[in-house]
């Protein structure tokens, strides 16, 4: 079992869950009241029709705890391989925006279907999720569905940027009533296990009443804010052009900064704008894959984590980055450094945190999850590191996860302490149902947005 106490150690233990938090843990045997105890378990209260204990055998197994994305976009799952080589300003306005106003509630429901299921069977309980200006009802329908935890907000856009169709246009009033709507609906959702956020697209994009109202309706709901920031040189010559002002500062003066803030991407902030990040406490959410794919630059993470910065790792969507794997994540990650700082710029043990308590952090749920410890929510994976491409083990599973780990690693898939993947399968909804279903709506999609 792998704990994190100011630093990652290993331990031999047995997990207790009851009531979807974690019970108890402690050395095997050690569980009076709970049936008889296996080497290296993982217990489960049983619930509904099946109240009776649940013990599930994880010997020769590492437990850790739910990995979690803090940058996401569900509604664009389907638009995977369709905007390909591309930079992020034509990636917007040739692919993704058409594409994104060709939706319609069923498109978005399994394409958030299909990227949650890769998700939960790749390991990542928990999400920070954006998804577009119309029918975030779908998203929230399939998440309540198979399971995965997720923060989720509409898309806000009020600017109409450049490129943009018209059928993405909102007026602010339009936009914030339907955002605040949402909150009302599914805030707290499925036992708390899905929040909203609000989550307006990006500066250009986005009026400045609009920021300003996203960050109040966020306090009023005790949410976060998510949005976009300094992903490339020209949104940070656009925004500083447009405001005056650097982005950084400019989102704080309309009150997007502090813990309650998630800021996607960051790679263009420069030494003072990372100070002033540090001060405010205001996560960053690193996404390694997009921004190359996107060509947008390298996040400069550990100068960002020297000066106190609060970080969180996200591969963003199956359209900037084709897939949603975290283990692919927290690889690069750690590698793209290390050429621009030396070998030790970055070490497994750090980016295992940014995919763990920084995600909790940047969710707002870091009393609730990122870590193994009684009262938590049973959010777990049971790491099954016996495949050729992670033997032998070494003295090092930290290194092992981050380094050589891949989804084809993960066993089982726990979230509130109910199992979603058991032995490398969905058990929540049929996988061959979703690829189905996919397949004929990202046809439509296609077809929708005249790119078939």
């Amino acid at each position: 079992m792998l704990l994190h106490e100011n630093g990652w150690r290993v331990v031999r233990a047995d997990v207790v869950v009851a009531g979807g938090r974690i019970d108890a843990v402690g050395r095997p045997g050690e569980r009076p009241g709970r049936g008889e105890a296996l080497k290296d378990s993982l217990t489960v209260e049983g619930r509904g029709k099946h109240p009776a204990i649940q013990v599930r055998d994880c010997t020769g197994c590492l437990v850790i705890p739910g990995l979690i994305q803090a940058h996401i976009h569900l509604c664009q799952t389907l638009f995977r391989g369709l905007a390909d080589d591309l930079r992020l300003e034509q990636w917007l306005s040739r692919r993704i925006w058409p594409l994104e106003a060709a939706h319609t509630e069923e498109t978005v429901y399994w394409s958030a279907m299909l990227g949650a299921a890769e998700l939960l069977l790749g390991g990542t309980t928990a999400i920070l999720d954006m998804e577009t200006v119309h029918h975030t009802q779908g998203a929230f329908r399939a998440l309540e569905r198979i399971g995965l935890r997720a923060v989720v907000g509409k898309c806000l856009m009020d600017a109409h940027p450049e490129g943009a169709p018209l059928e993405l246009a909102e007026s602010t009033d339009t936009a914030l009533a339907e955002a605040e709507s949402l909150a009302r609906r599914w805030h707290g959702a499925a036992g708390d296990r899905l929040r909203v956020c609000f989550a307006p697209r990006f500066v250009p994009s986005c009026s400045g009443p609009l920021l300003r109202a996203a960050s109040e309706l966020a306090e009023l709901f005790g949410a976060q804010v998510h949005t976009h920031a300094a992903e490339t040189i020209v949104e940070r010559e656009t925004v500083l052009r447009t405001t005056g002002m650097e982005e950084i500062a400019y989102l704080d003066s309309v009150g997007i900064s502090g813990k309650h803030a998630a800021l996607a991407h960051c790679v263009w902030v420069d030494q003072h704008e990372t100070a002033r990040l540090a001060r405010q406490g205001t996560n960053v959410v690193h996404c390694p894959s997009s921004n190359l794919m996107l060509g947008s630059g390298v996040a400069r993470v550990p100068e960002l984590l020297e000066a106190g910065c609060r970080v969180a790792i996200g591969a963003d969507g199956a359209a900037c980055n084709n897939r949603l794997d975290v283990f692919a994540e927290m690889r690069l990650a750690a590698l793209i450094q290390k050429p621009r700082l030396g070998a030790e710029a970055l070490p497994a043990g750090k980016v295992l945190e940014l995919a763990t308590v920084g995600g909790a952090r940047a969710l707002g749920l870091e009393n609730e999850i990122g870590s193994i410890a009684v009262g938590r929510r049973a959010d777990l994976l049971v790491m099954d590191l016996r495949e050729p491409h992670v033997t032998p083990a070494g003295a090092d599973p930290v290194s092992q996860l981050v380094y050589a780990a891949c989804p084809s690693d993960v066993r089982d898939v726990f979230v509130d302490g109910r199992a979603l993947v058991l032995g490398h399968e969905l058990v929540t909804v049929s996988v061959d149902e979703i690829g189905r279903e996919a397949g004929r709506c990202a046809a439509e999609l296609r077809r929708r947005a005249q790119l078939a």
